[in-house]
């Protein structure tokens, strides 16, 4: 995959999501319904993440941070608000794309919402969101997320972390979390695709497949049901799969055809990949391939 790697000002990402916005354009999950009530963000009594000239601001309205403006996923980490600190649920984050719009997760929904920015402040009004069922404890954290990320909020940035300040004070902090390597990551595989046809993974077998490149040049996982060792030359945007030895177990016919659809996409000498944010793509030459999901967290994960 190609990607371009231009470290620039946070405020020319927020710039970036400023351009031409669309109305009502979202991730394919929303419901037209939302959250946020278009006013500011919640009381919260610390103030923390002012204009500029602090943390990150050089007073003519830039707010810079280290983070890259492509590949950035900014991760949710808390949410202050009434002078109470609440931390993020795993998942909860956010991303800005070239169109306008802001999309993420609340921790469990998604959203997505409009974006302007006018100086050093952004203005966020209401787009789309999902309407599943949460733990309580998440559906509490959705609700306060929602009503901060809202209204008018100034941008502050320090390092790779930013913080949104809402005209009463409450805070969100967010960190930018790079794209997941290639190698060392435990790819959980999510999904089967055939062309332009993404499909699910058979019946009772979510969760059972996974791959892990070596920085050695060797791949190992678990197909469904059996487990396999092998060689991967990663050149470029495509990887080239040696012979792949595998466990000989007998199993479930849902696994056995999941099994062979990996196969498939493994046993090629040109399979291209590529790597959007946590997400990994494999592609055959003949146009079958699978994707797969980084973890959450590094806990989760992260294989030598």
């Amino acid at each position: 995959m190609h990607r371009q790697s231009l470290t620039v000002s946070v405020l020319a990402l927020l710039a970036l999501a400023a351009c031409g916005t669309e109305p009502g354009a979202g991730s394919g999950h929303g419901s037209g319904s939302g959250h946020g009530s278009g006013s500011d963000a919640s009381d919260g009594s610390d103030g923390s993440g002012g204009s500029g000239g602090s943390d990150g601001s050089d007073g003519s309205g830039t707010v810079r941070s280290g983070a890259p403006l492509t590949g950035t996923r900014w991760d949710i980490e808390s949410v202050t608000a009434g002078g109470k600190r609440s931390v993020a649920p795993a998942g909860a984050h956010v991303e800005f794309d070239a169109k306008g719009r802001a999309s993420g997760s609340y921790g469990c929904n998604r959203f997505t919402a409009e974006a302007r920015l006018d100086g050093d402040t952004l203005t966020v009004e209401s787009g789309t969101t999902t309407e599943m069922g949460c733990e309580p404890d998440i559906q509490q954290f959705e609700v306060l997320l929602s009503q901060a990320f809202s209204g008018k909020l100034t941008v502050a940035a320090k390092d790779d972390s930013i913080t949104l300040t809402g005209a009463k004070g409450g805070t969100i902090a967010l960190t930018a979390r790079p794209p997941a390597p290639l190698t060392g990551t435990r790819w959980r595989i999510t999904t089967l695709v055939s062309g332009s046809i993404a499909s699910s993974l058979p019946a009772g077998t979510a969760n059972k497949a996974h791959l892990t490149f070596g920085k050695d040049g060797t791949v190992q996982g678990v197909l469904g049901c059996n487990s396999f060792r092998g060689t991967a030359d990663v050149s470029g945007t495509a990887i080239a799969f040696g012979r792949l030895v595998t466990t000989r177990k007998m199993c479930p016919d849902p696994e056995m055809r999941l099994e062979r659809a990996l196969l498939h996409v493994l046993d090629g000498k040109r399979t291209a990949y590529a790597i959007t944010h946590h997400t990994l793509s494999l592609t055959a030459p003949d146009g079958k391939g699978l994707a797969a999901s980084a973890p959450e967290t590094k806990e989760e994960g992260s294989e030598g």
